[in-house]
This record gives C-alpha cells, sequence and structure tokens, in this order.
C-alpha cells in the first residue's frame, strides 16, 4: 500500500483551522481526506456519525470525507486508520490533523519519525500554521505555543489581515519571517486557500527524496542579522515607533539564522558535529534544513531535522556551471548562534 500523505493544521486559538479545514473539505477535488481532530471544537464539522468505537468518533461527510476525534493517543488514532483502510473499512486519500490551538506541533510531527508502524504507513507532508493578523502580535509576545507554532510551519497562512491595517499586517509578515524565513507566507480570507498551496508540499520528508527549492534561502533578504542604522525616519517595518522616533523591536525567543559555506564540508566531522549539537540543543531545534557541498561527492546533500531527529539524503547532481556552496539555516529557541557557527566552520574542508 502506497503512504498515506498526512498534513497537520496548527495556528493558536481562533486563528480560523476549523474554517480553513470546513474549505478543504467542502471544495470539490476529488480527495477523500480523513481528519483527526485532538478536540472538537465549539461546532462539530459533521454530525452524522457513522462509527461510535470506544475511544473515537468516526464521522462521516457527504463528500466521502472522514474526520475522527482522538480521545486519547494520536498513535492509536492513525493506526486505526490505517489498518481500516487495509482491510477495507474505510477509504480515504490523505489524512489532515488539527491540533488545538495551544499544542506544540512538535510531538505531533514526531509521532511520524518515531513509531516504525506510523512510518510505515504515513508520509508526512508539511506542517500549515494559520496566523490571525488581529491577534497575533499578542500571541506572539505572550504566548511560547504561537511562537513555537510559527517555528514549525512549512507554510505560513495569515488570516484576519482586513481586520488591521496594511502596515500592521506588512509588520507581522517582517516578524514571522525573521521567525521563520523557509515558511512561504499567504494572506487568507475566510479560509479560502487553493488546494495547491495545502497538500503534496513536500516540506516534511527526512530520509526521503526531497524537492528542495535550488535558490532555497537565496534571498539576502532572508537573514535579517545585517546591521543597519535606525534612524527616527526609519520605515523598517518590524521596528514600531512609540510616536518619539524610539523603537520597539521584537525579542522573540524563536528566531531564525542563515549558515553559508563556499568550502566543502569534512563528512565525518560534520556528522560528528551536528550529532553532539542535536544532543546537547536537540529541544529547542525546532527545524532544521540544508542543501550541503559535501567532500567525496559529486551530489549535493540534503539534510534537514526536528528536535533530536535528523535525516540526510543525496540529492541532484551539482551542475557543471553551478556554484557549490552549502546553505544551512536554523529555526529554534534561544539557539546559541556563535556555537554552531564556529562548530560548523571547523568542519569545512
Amino acid at each position: 500500500m502506497a503512504l498515506i500523505p498526512a498534513t497537520i493544521l496548527t495556528g493558536f486559538l481562533g486563528s480560523g483551522k476549523t474554517t480553513l479545514l470546513k474549505r478543504i473539505l467542502s471544495e470539490a477535488h476529488g480527495q477523500k481526506i480523513a481528519v483527526i481532530e485532538n478536540e472538537f471544537g465549539e461546532e462539530n464539522i459533521d454530525t452524522d456519525i457513522l462509527v461510535t468505537e470506544s475511544k473515537e468518533q468516526i464521522v462521516q461527510m457527504s463528500n466521502g470525507c472522514i474526520c475522527c476525534t482522538i480521545r486519547e493517543d494520536l498513535r492509536e488514532a492513525l493506526q486505526l486508520l490505517a489498518a481500516k483502510k487495509r482491510k477495507g473499512l474505510l477509504d480515504f486519500d490523505r489524512v489532515v490533523i488539527e491540533t488545538t490551538g495551544l499544542a506544540d506541533p512538535g510531538p505531533v510531527a514526531q509521532t511520524f519519525f518515531m513509531d516504525d508502524e506510523i512510518a510505515e504507513s504515513y508520509l508526512l507532508d508539511s506542517i500549515l500554521t494559520l496566523v490571525d493578523a488581529k491577534h497575533a502580535p499578542q500571541q506572539l509576545d505572550d504566548r511560547q505555543e504561537a511562537r513555537r507554532q510559527v517555528g514549525f510551519a512549512d507554510q505560513i497562512f495569515i488570516s484576519k489581515s482586513d481586520l488591521v491595517a496594511a502596515e500592521e499586517t506588512e509588520a507581522l509578515i517582517h516578524r514571522l519571517k525573521h521567525m521563520n524565513p523557509r515558511a512561504p507566507q499567504q494572506k487568507v480570507h475566510f479560509g479560502e486557500v487553493p488546494l495547491k498551496d495545502v497538500f503534496d508540499l513536500r516540506g516534511f520528508n527526512l530520509n526521503a527524496k526531497l524537492d528542495i527549492d535550488p535558490d532555497f534561502l537565496n534571498e539576502e533578504e532572508h537573514d535579517h542579522d545585517h546591521d543597519h542604522e535606525h534612524g527616527e525616519h526609519c520605515d523598517h517595518p518590524s521596528h514600531a515607533h512609540d510616536g518619539q522616533g524610539r523603537h520597539h523591536h521584537h525579542d522573540d525567543d524563536v528566531k531564525s539564522f542563515v549558515y553559508r559555506a563556499d568550502r566543502p564540508f569534512d563528512p565525518a566531522r560534520l556528522e560528528d558535529f551536528l550529532g553532539a549539537i542535536v544532543n546537547i540543543y536537540g529541544p529547542r531545534m525546532l527545524r532544521y534544513k540544508g542543501v550541503l557541498h559535501m567532500q567525496g561527492t559529486e551530489r549535493k546533500v540534503i539534510f534537514q531535522g526536528v528536535h533530536q531527529l535528523m535525516g540526510s539524503d543525496l540529492g541532484p547532481a551539482w551542475a557543471a556551471d553551478e556554484k557549490r556552496n552549502s546553505r544551512m539555516v536554523f529555526i529554534g529557541i534561544d539557539l546559541p548562534r556563535e556555537i554552531l557557527e564556529q562548530g560548523l566552520e571547523q568542519c569545512l574542508v
């Protein structure tokens, strides 16, 4: 049986997850989607209960989609759905997991790699994060869960931008990019998102053939740690003024930085260093990803990880006229940038 693609849908309370989900389920796309909710919101997506089990409810929608509420463990719910699909009792093409608004997506994502039975049935495609333009600035200031949801994202959808001024949305976009430069951002209105921006994004394949954008992180604007002066008339969107020319800069604990190198890496040294770093800082490393120039191979090496889980794979060959270099992005909570950069420098040939 082919692996079942899975998508994790996250976002802080009230960001519009259920609205987006209802939109996806009601669209005439011909796909049968199993939805796992780890809590029912105020309203059920549908009340037409087809099967009731002791631990979960499985709901059949009119368009052939399925909805499953978790009473206990995500792993059990995924195993149950896969078993029913194998036996021909349920028919679905993919799974969407809607997390509670206070959830950290990390453990949900790790379920797909740490459990052999789940890994043999499912392929984690991507984490989608909804961000509410009206309330996000405050939520990001106050709640680490909201910051982590942004850090884990493969794709960010900004909802409710019609409720705030354009410059407020721009400031939010700038802030989110500073936290997570690898996730494209898109404004959405009442969950109206083309399906191609939701499914088959391949944002999250560990130890799999990875489709990586060759220009991944080429844009200099993604590296926001350059120094520049902010004068009284600065219009830099992430620097809010207090009316007297002074700035309030967001000091988010979830930050990203990009590392680039032209010299190739020594594979053994890099493996030892990354192994040690992940051992120490793994819980604070939300996502990390890179296209690497390695000594001893004519092909790009693609690597990425989540917390302590790290995988790498050979990518396409370097083109004859292509500049060989390494580009890595690290997204995490108060990561020691200097230690990481110095260690990576020592792994170069």
